[in-house]
């Protein structure tokens, strides 16, 4: 028997998509699907499917979108020390923590935390010129119409946090406050090369692709992370730079965002974002009705089922219950992609997940 019972379609996930970017609509909810990897071998080995193949546990969850990106073939940029992982595009270092439900990669050592000023400038940022993009057309081809593609991720450019990664959290703060230049300098050299390389990638993929996903963290569980006026300051014209980018080539920008964000959504439609992702209803002026009334029908949303709540801690009934609030808030504005708030954590049950996502082909029918 199917332990998921998928919706009747009516539309390819392309055509999908694309509506709900216009929030027209569709035949079914758009579906999206983040795990951490402990869970995700869980779910795959309930399914019967290899957890390596996540190709056919999106087609089994229903899963509508999948992402295009660039293989990076350039040197060896960053020193990698015994026990530690080294992202090989940012450099910052991560050592395994583990726990009861198997352990995560956590960011550690902060190679650029109380950095002198060479430092700052000597600190390698990746060429946009050493990335496959050939290849990166080559796999949006071969998905030939089939689902909805986008470039980016939620990791691009996020300043707070991809800095935050490779400074420590407070030096990066205070340095965006107070316009320490050695260290916005460095941000900015950030910042060229992954427009740059966003750049590349939507020229090799032109045609092909559908949405351009960013992100940025600007909110903590209570209020925002930053002040209104260093947003507008610092980071919407970085922000703008990649929507005027996406904007060239006529695709939609959906912006990842945890925590208290709400507050920001304004100067996000001023700049052309046309959905939110993430939506931590915990957080402050982030439930469901909230955005619904003050941000429905202006922007889309992704997101909403949170993985703090019925999700980990409740049975499959309170997990049904939960997703079927939200669609019920949420559908009548069209533009809603179904998905977590944040990645499923490990310490989740796998009934859970099941419910969740029969839920969403139950209940997320618009015909």
């Amino acid at each position: 028997m199917d332990l998921i019972r998928k919706a009747r379609e009516t539309m390819t996930s392309k055509e999908r998509v694309r509506k709900t970017f216009n929030l027209e609509k569709t035949d079914r909810i758009t579906i999206g699907y983040e795990t951490n990897e402990g869970v995700h071998s869980r779910l795959a080995k309930a399914l019967g499917v290899p957890a390596d193949d996540m190709e056919v546990v999106y087609q089994i969850l229903g899963v509508d979108y999948r992402g295009i990106g660039a293989r990076y073939t350039g040197p060896q940029l960053y020193h990698v020390p015994p026990d530690r992982r080294v992202n090989e595009l940012e450099g910052c270092i991560m050592r395994f923590v583990a726990h009861e439900g198997g352990g995560y990669w956590d960011y550690c050592d902060f190679p650029l935390s109380g950095a002198d000023d060479e430092a700052f400038e000597r600190f390698p940022v990746p060429d946009p010129d050493h990335f496959d993009y050939d290849a990166a057309r080559r796999r949006a081809m071969a998905y030939a119409g089939q689902f909805g593609l986008y470039a980016g991720g939620p990791g691009t450019p996020d300043l707070i946090n991809s800095n935050g990664r490779i400074m420590g959290m407070e030096d990066v703060l205070c340095h965006m406050a107070t316009g320490y230049e050695p260290a916005i300098r460095f941000m900015h050299r950030r910042v060229a090369f992954q427009l740059s390389h966003l750049e590349r990638t939507l020229e090799a993929c032109r045609g092909l692709l559908d949405f351009v996903w960013l992100g940025e963290d600007l909110g903590t569980q209570i209020a925002p992370m930053i002040s209104p006026d260093l947003y507008r300051r610092f980071f919407k014209p970085i922000h703008k730079q990649f929507c005027d980018l996406a904007a060239q080539y006529k695709l939609p920008v959906i912006v990842h965002t945890c925590g208290s964000s709400s507050w920001v959504y304004e100067d996000f439609i001023e700049i052309g974002v046309r959905a939110v992702d993430t939506l931590q209803p915990e957080a402050a002026n982030m439930s469901p009705r909230y955005l619904a009334e003050h941000f429905g029908g202006r922007l889309g949303f992704r997101g909403c089922i949170s993985t703090a709540g019925p999700l980990a801690y409740g049975t499959p009934t309170d997990v049904e219950r939960d997703c079927r609030d939200v669609l019920e808030i949420m559908m009548p504005f069209r533009g809603y992609h179904f998905a977590p708030t944040h990645a499923i954590q490990d310490n989740t049950p796998v009934e859970n997940i099941l419910a969740m996502y029969n839920t969403a082909h139950r209940e997320g029918n618009y015909t």
